[in-house]
Protein backbone atom coordinates (compact mmCIF):
# COMPACT_ATOMS: atom_id res chain seq x y z
CA UNK A 1 0.00 0.00 0.00
CA UNK A 2 0.93 3.63 -0.29
CA UNK A 3 0.45 5.18 3.15
CA UNK A 4 0.45 8.87 4.05
CA UNK A 5 1.28 9.68 7.68
CA UNK A 6 0.18 13.17 8.69
CA UNK A 7 2.32 14.47 11.54
CA UNK A 8 5.17 12.14 10.61
CA UNK A 9 7.76 14.06 12.65
CA UNK A 10 5.84 13.60 15.93
CA UNK A 11 6.45 11.15 18.73
CA UNK A 12 3.80 8.74 17.42
CA UNK A 13 4.10 9.66 13.75
CA UNK A 14 7.71 8.52 13.48
CA UNK A 15 6.88 5.08 14.87
CA UNK A 16 3.85 4.82 12.57
CA UNK A 17 6.08 5.49 9.56
CA UNK A 18 8.54 2.84 10.71
CA UNK A 19 5.82 0.25 11.37
CA UNK A 20 4.27 0.59 7.91
CA UNK A 21 7.69 0.60 6.25
CA UNK A 22 8.57 -2.61 8.10
CA UNK A 23 5.64 -4.26 6.29
CA UNK A 24 7.01 -3.14 2.90
CA UNK A 25 4.51 -0.36 2.39
CA UNK A 26 5.41 2.85 0.57
CA UNK A 27 5.24 5.58 3.22
CA UNK A 28 4.93 9.31 2.56
CA UNK A 29 5.46 11.40 5.68
CA UNK A 30 3.78 14.81 5.81
CA UNK A 31 4.52 17.57 8.31
CA UNK A 32 3.06 21.02 8.88
CA UNK A 33 5.33 22.45 6.18
CA UNK A 34 4.06 19.92 3.63
CA UNK A 35 0.32 20.18 4.27
CA UNK A 36 -1.82 22.50 6.39
CA UNK A 37 -4.72 20.37 7.60
CA UNK A 38 -6.70 23.42 8.71
CA UNK A 39 -6.94 24.48 5.03
CA UNK A 40 -9.16 22.28 2.88
CA UNK A 41 -7.40 23.38 -0.30
CA UNK A 42 -4.00 22.35 1.04
CA UNK A 43 -5.25 18.90 2.06
CA UNK A 44 -6.96 18.42 -1.30
CA UNK A 45 -3.94 19.50 -3.34
CA UNK A 46 -1.48 17.24 -1.51
CA UNK A 47 -3.62 14.11 -1.30
CA UNK A 48 -4.74 14.40 -4.91
CA UNK A 49 -1.07 14.51 -5.93
CA UNK A 50 0.09 11.64 -3.70
CA UNK A 51 -3.01 9.41 -4.13
CA UNK A 52 -2.40 7.09 -1.15
CA UNK A 53 -4.42 4.01 -0.26
CA UNK A 54 -4.39 4.89 3.45
CA UNK A 55 -4.02 8.12 5.45
CA UNK A 56 -3.01 8.01 9.11
CA UNK A 57 -3.75 11.33 10.83
CA UNK A 58 -1.59 11.72 13.94
CA UNK A 59 -1.50 15.53 13.74
CA UNK A 60 -3.02 17.34 16.70
CA UNK A 61 -2.76 20.40 18.91
CA UNK A 62 -2.34 18.38 22.11
CA UNK A 63 -0.83 20.69 24.70
CA UNK A 64 -3.80 20.29 27.04
CA UNK A 65 -3.25 23.47 29.07
CA UNK A 66 -2.58 25.65 26.02
CA UNK A 67 -5.80 24.37 24.47
CA UNK A 68 -7.72 26.00 27.34
CA UNK A 69 -6.39 29.46 26.44
CA UNK A 70 -6.13 28.85 22.68
CA UNK A 71 -9.47 27.16 22.09
CA UNK A 72 -9.91 28.51 18.57
CA UNK A 73 -6.59 27.02 17.50
CA UNK A 74 -7.43 23.72 19.21
CA UNK A 75 -10.70 23.38 17.29
CA UNK A 76 -9.10 24.59 14.06
CA UNK A 77 -6.55 21.77 14.14
CA UNK A 78 -8.29 18.99 16.05
CA UNK A 79 -11.81 19.40 14.69
CA UNK A 80 -11.76 21.32 11.40
CA UNK A 81 -8.45 19.74 10.41
CA UNK A 82 -9.93 16.29 10.96
CA UNK A 83 -12.99 17.34 8.95
CA UNK A 84 -10.84 18.46 6.03
CA UNK A 85 -8.87 15.21 5.98
CA UNK A 86 -12.10 13.21 6.22
CA UNK A 87 -13.73 15.07 3.30
CA UNK A 88 -10.75 14.66 0.98
CA UNK A 89 -10.13 11.01 1.84
CA UNK A 90 -13.85 10.30 1.31
CA UNK A 91 -13.80 12.03 -2.10
CA UNK A 92 -10.72 10.08 -3.19
CA UNK A 93 -11.84 6.72 -1.79
CA UNK A 94 -9.03 6.60 0.79
CA UNK A 95 -9.15 4.71 4.10
CA UNK A 96 -8.59 7.04 7.08
CA UNK A 97 -7.06 6.11 10.43
CA UNK A 98 -7.58 9.00 12.84
CA UNK A 99 -5.92 9.23 16.26
CA UNK A 100 -8.04 10.41 19.19
CA UNK A 101 -7.67 10.40 22.96
CA UNK A 102 -8.82 9.01 26.30
CA UNK A 103 -9.56 12.62 27.30
CA UNK A 104 -12.92 12.42 25.53
CA UNK A 105 -14.15 10.83 28.77
CA UNK A 106 -15.23 12.58 31.97
CA UNK A 107 -13.41 10.23 34.32
CA UNK A 108 -16.19 9.44 36.80
CA UNK A 109 -16.09 5.68 36.19
CA UNK A 110 -13.82 3.36 38.13
CA UNK A 111 -13.84 0.59 35.56
CA UNK A 112 -12.21 0.86 32.12
CA UNK A 113 -14.08 2.80 29.45
CA UNK A 114 -15.26 0.84 26.41
CA UNK A 115 -16.16 2.20 22.99
CA UNK A 116 -19.83 2.07 24.01
CA UNK A 117 -19.46 4.52 26.92
CA UNK A 118 -20.72 8.07 26.29
CA UNK A 119 -17.98 10.64 25.73
CA UNK A 120 -18.21 13.74 27.97
CA UNK A 121 -14.93 15.70 27.86
CA UNK A 122 -13.86 17.97 30.71
CA UNK A 123 -11.55 20.29 28.79
CA UNK A 124 -11.11 22.10 25.48
CA UNK A 125 -8.62 19.54 24.20
CA UNK A 126 -11.01 16.64 24.79
CA UNK A 127 -13.93 18.54 23.26
CA UNK A 128 -11.94 19.48 20.17
CA UNK A 129 -10.79 15.89 19.67
CA UNK A 130 -14.34 14.59 20.14
CA UNK A 131 -15.56 17.06 17.53
CA UNK A 132 -12.89 15.71 15.20
CA UNK A 133 -14.12 12.18 15.85
CA UNK A 134 -17.66 13.16 14.89
CA UNK A 135 -16.49 14.74 11.65
CA UNK A 136 -14.46 11.67 10.70
CA UNK A 137 -17.26 9.25 11.55
CA UNK A 138 -19.90 11.35 9.80
CA UNK A 139 -17.95 12.05 6.61
CA UNK A 140 -15.80 9.06 5.61
CA UNK A 141 -17.39 5.63 6.09
CA UNK A 142 -13.97 3.98 5.63
CA UNK A 143 -12.65 5.22 8.96
CA UNK A 144 -10.86 3.93 12.03
CA UNK A 145 -11.08 6.31 14.99
CA UNK A 146 -8.38 5.10 17.38
CA UNK A 147 -8.33 6.41 20.96
CA UNK A 148 -5.00 6.21 22.79
CA UNK A 149 -3.90 6.88 26.37
CA UNK A 150 -0.79 8.30 28.11
CA UNK A 151 1.53 7.61 25.21
CA UNK A 152 5.32 7.64 25.31
CA UNK A 153 8.01 6.61 22.85
CA UNK A 154 11.65 6.78 21.84
CA UNK A 155 11.06 9.81 19.62
CA UNK A 156 10.95 13.32 21.11
CA UNK A 157 7.59 14.82 22.02
CA UNK A 158 7.89 18.37 20.69
CA UNK A 159 4.82 19.62 22.57
CA UNK A 160 6.47 18.69 25.89
CA UNK A 161 9.96 20.02 25.26
CA UNK A 162 11.19 16.75 23.75
CA UNK A 163 10.57 14.70 26.91
CA UNK A 164 7.93 12.09 27.63
CA UNK A 165 6.89 11.13 31.18
CA UNK A 166 9.58 8.45 31.51
CA UNK A 167 12.38 10.75 30.44
CA UNK A 168 11.02 13.59 32.58
CA UNK A 169 11.02 11.41 35.69
CA UNK A 170 14.56 10.16 35.05
CA UNK A 171 15.80 13.70 34.38
CA UNK A 172 14.21 15.06 37.56
CA UNK A 173 15.62 12.15 39.60
CA UNK A 174 19.12 13.32 38.64
CA UNK A 175 18.34 16.87 39.70
CA UNK A 176 16.39 16.40 42.94
CA UNK A 177 16.48 14.27 46.05
CA UNK A 178 12.69 14.04 46.30
CA UNK A 179 9.93 13.88 43.72
CA UNK A 180 6.21 14.28 44.28
CA UNK A 181 3.79 12.79 41.73
CA UNK A 182 0.00 12.74 41.64
CA UNK A 183 -1.63 9.51 42.78
CA UNK A 184 -5.26 10.34 41.98
CA UNK A 185 -5.21 10.25 38.16
CA UNK A 186 -5.38 6.76 36.62
CA UNK A 187 -4.30 5.97 33.06
CA UNK A 188 -2.74 3.22 30.99
CA UNK A 189 0.79 4.16 29.86
CA UNK A 190 1.11 2.96 26.27
CA UNK A 191 4.24 2.78 24.08
CA UNK A 192 3.93 4.40 20.67
CA UNK A 193 5.54 1.36 18.99
CA UNK A 194 2.60 -0.81 20.06
CA UNK A 195 0.07 1.75 18.83
CA UNK A 196 1.87 1.91 15.48
CA UNK A 197 1.78 -1.89 15.19
CA UNK A 198 -1.94 -1.85 15.99
CA UNK A 199 -2.60 0.69 13.23
CA UNK A 200 -0.87 -1.55 10.71
CA UNK A 201 -3.07 -4.46 11.77
CA UNK A 202 -6.26 -2.39 11.49
CA UNK A 203 -5.30 -1.04 8.08
CA UNK A 204 -5.30 -4.58 6.72
CA UNK A 205 -8.98 -5.05 7.58
CA UNK A 206 -12.31 -3.50 6.65
CA UNK A 207 -13.54 -3.56 10.25
CA UNK A 208 -14.20 0.18 10.32
CA UNK A 209 -15.32 1.99 13.46
CA UNK A 210 -14.15 3.36 16.82
CA UNK A 211 -11.40 1.52 18.70
CA UNK A 212 -9.66 1.86 22.02
CA UNK A 213 -5.97 1.10 21.64
CA UNK A 214 -4.01 1.09 24.89
CA UNK A 215 -1.83 -1.27 26.87
CA UNK A 216 -3.39 -3.68 29.35
CA UNK A 217 -3.83 -2.81 33.01
CA UNK A 218 -3.76 0.63 34.62
CA UNK A 219 -1.91 2.72 37.21
CA UNK A 220 -1.71 6.18 38.70
CA UNK A 221 1.03 8.53 37.56
CA UNK A 222 2.69 7.91 40.95
CA UNK A 223 2.63 4.15 40.36
CA UNK A 224 4.04 4.65 36.87
CA UNK A 225 6.90 6.75 38.26
CA UNK A 226 7.59 4.14 40.94
CA UNK A 227 7.82 1.41 38.28
CA UNK A 228 10.23 3.54 36.23
CA UNK A 229 12.56 4.00 39.18
CA UNK A 230 12.36 0.35 40.25
CA UNK A 231 13.15 -0.96 36.76
CA UNK A 232 16.05 1.44 36.29
CA UNK A 233 17.46 1.08 39.80
CA UNK A 234 17.09 4.83 40.34
CA UNK A 235 17.55 6.01 43.91
CA UNK A 236 15.23 8.90 44.66
CA UNK A 237 12.65 9.62 47.35
CA UNK A 238 9.25 9.39 45.69
CA UNK A 239 6.21 10.80 47.50
CA UNK A 240 2.53 11.10 46.65
CA UNK A 241 1.52 14.66 45.83
CA UNK A 242 -1.20 16.24 47.93
CA UNK A 243 -4.57 16.80 46.22
CA UNK A 244 -4.39 20.09 44.33
CA UNK A 245 -0.64 20.43 44.83
CA UNK A 246 -0.01 20.83 41.09
CA UNK A 247 -2.90 22.96 39.78
CA UNK A 248 -3.36 22.93 36.00
CA UNK A 249 -5.22 25.29 33.67
CA UNK A 250 -7.22 22.42 32.21
CA UNK A 251 -9.19 19.91 34.29
CA UNK A 252 -8.14 16.29 33.71
CA UNK A 253 -10.27 13.17 34.10
CA UNK A 254 -9.33 11.34 37.29
CA UNK A 255 -9.82 8.00 35.56
CA UNK A 256 -9.40 7.56 31.80
CA UNK A 257 -8.41 3.90 31.53
CA UNK A 258 -9.44 2.35 28.21
CA UNK A 259 -10.60 -1.20 27.54
CA UNK A 260 -9.78 -2.50 24.03
CA UNK A 261 -13.15 -4.21 23.75
CA UNK A 262 -13.65 -3.73 20.00
CA UNK A 263 -10.14 -4.96 19.15
CA UNK A 264 -10.52 -8.03 21.35
CA UNK A 265 -13.97 -8.86 20.02
CA UNK A 266 -12.46 -9.06 16.51
CA UNK A 267 -9.24 -10.84 17.65
CA UNK A 268 -7.15 -7.85 16.53
CA UNK A 269 -5.62 -6.70 19.83
CA UNK A 270 -1.78 -6.58 19.85
CA UNK A 271 -1.17 -4.85 23.20
CA UNK A 272 0.69 -6.26 26.19
CA UNK A 273 0.57 -5.14 29.84
CA UNK A 274 1.83 -1.61 30.48
CA UNK A 275 4.67 -2.92 32.65
CA UNK A 276 5.90 -5.13 29.80
CA UNK A 277 5.76 -2.12 27.49
CA UNK A 278 7.80 -0.08 29.96
CA UNK A 279 10.41 -2.83 30.31
CA UNK A 280 10.75 -3.04 26.53
CA UNK A 281 11.03 0.74 26.25
CA UNK A 282 13.79 0.88 28.86
CA UNK A 283 15.66 -2.02 27.24
CA UNK A 284 15.51 -0.28 23.86
CA UNK A 285 16.58 2.97 25.48
CA UNK A 286 19.80 1.36 26.74
CA UNK A 287 20.82 0.15 23.29
CA UNK A 288 23.51 2.19 21.54
CA UNK A 289 22.25 4.33 18.69
CA UNK A 290 22.63 2.71 15.27
CA UNK A 291 24.46 4.74 12.61
CA UNK A 292 22.17 6.05 9.91
CA UNK A 293 22.94 5.19 6.32
CA UNK A 294 23.36 8.01 3.83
Amino acid sequence: MKVVVVGSNGQLGQDVCAAFQAENNEVVGLNHADMEISLLGSVQQVLERVRPDVVVNTAAFHNVDRCETEAEQAFTVNALGARNVAHVTKALGICLLHISTDYVFQGLKRTPYTEEDPAMPLNVYGNSKLAGEHFVRGVNPRHFVVRVSAIYGQNPCRAKGGLNFVETMLKLSREREELRVVDDEFVTPTPTVQIARQLVVLSGTSEYGVYHASAEGSCSWYEFARAIFELTGTKVRLERARPGEFPAKAPRPKYSVLENHALKSKSLNVFSHWKDGLENYLAQRRKPAQPTLA
